[in-house]
């Protein structure tokens, strides 16, 4: 019988598997160092068998799994891309991971499957469609799923309400919680022009269950300004790092994942941007 899957997430760091790393951390289970949990994009395992699940189903047994999906589609006005959904609940079934999670965007159109997380207008009836494609997926997932704040380039004209008001009133509605990417906020902040830390300082801690960092890169314009990309190619930002260590003062521990997609570094580079984490979590006195 294969071992119990591992169902909760610590309060500690984790980061995003890449198959350059699936035999480092095998590796590491024997000797260390480990990181406490991974995630992984779960359309990357959507085919029945081979070698990525062999590897994923070894990993298992050492470390817990987050979930993190990249094409449910929430936002299309078709809805949730139908297929995806069975393929994700299938593999949710073989894995129990702790948690599931999606993004707060849209990917399809009526004949297109588009390789970018588009933004959603933040206004009355997108989120009343948001809310009722949350719940379709909570449904037939039979757990809560979480929802991340985006990266945003531009901002629509005629919200009606602002991001954080918005994601609130999504939980609020469907029972879902928060992840809260905090590069993300930093990148959304530098482009439309705010300050992130009253940005973050808006999130309710209750309702976010699991927190990202990644690093991104500052790019000219091409019309005489600079614009922040959501690239996951570099080492995280020391004013990323500022940013979740004034967070985890007021809400306290929670996981927290390195995102590295682009530009993939060896395994002790990674793992060294895990023990910060960690460092974070284990030295932060939270706010009375």
């Amino acid at each position: 019988m294969p071992p119990r899957p591992l169902r909760d997430l610590p309060q500690r760091a984790g980061f995003g598997l890449k198959p350059e790393h699936y035999a480092d951390v095998l590796a590491a289970a024997e000797r260390g160092p480990l990181p406490a949990w991974v995630e992984v994009h779960p359309q990357n395992y959507f085919g029945a068998g081979g070698p990525p699940h062999r590897w994923l189903t070894a990993i298992a047994d050492h470390v817990p799994l987050s979930f993190h999906s990249v094409g449910l589609s929430l936002g299309s006005a078709a809805g949730v891309d139908r297929d995806e959904l069975a393929s994700l609940a299938a593999l949710c079934e073989r894995y129990e991971p702790a948690i599931v999670s999606d993004h707060l965007s849209w990917s399809n159109g009526p004949d297109d499957k588009f390789p970018d997380l588009l933004p959603i207008p933040y206004s009355h009836a997108a989120l009343a469609h948001f809310v009722g494609e949350v719940g379709r997926v909570q449904d037939r997932l039979r757990r809560p799923m979480l929802i991340e704040n985006p990266s945003r380039y531009l901002a629509y004209a005629a919200d009606d309400w602002g991001e954080v008001d918005f994601l609130h009133e999504l939980c609020r509605r469907s029972g879902c919680g928060l992840l809260l990417d905090v590069n993300n906020v930093e990148v959304s902040a530098f482009n439309l022009g705010c300050d992130p830390a009253p940005w973050l300082d808006a999130f309710d801690p209750a309702l976010v269950g699991e927190v990202h960092v990644a690093g991104h890169s500052r790019k000219d314009d091409g019309v005489g300004g600079t614009i922040a990309i959501d690239d996951h190619g570099s080492a995280v930002r020391q004013s990323c790092w500022d940013l979740l260590s004034a967070f985890l003062r007021r809400a306290g521990p929670r996981p927290v994942l390195v995102e590295w997609d682009s530009d993939v570094p060896g395994y002790a580079t990674l793992i060294a941007e895990v023990a910060r984490a960690d460092a974070l979590l284990a030295s932060e006195p939270v706010d009375a």
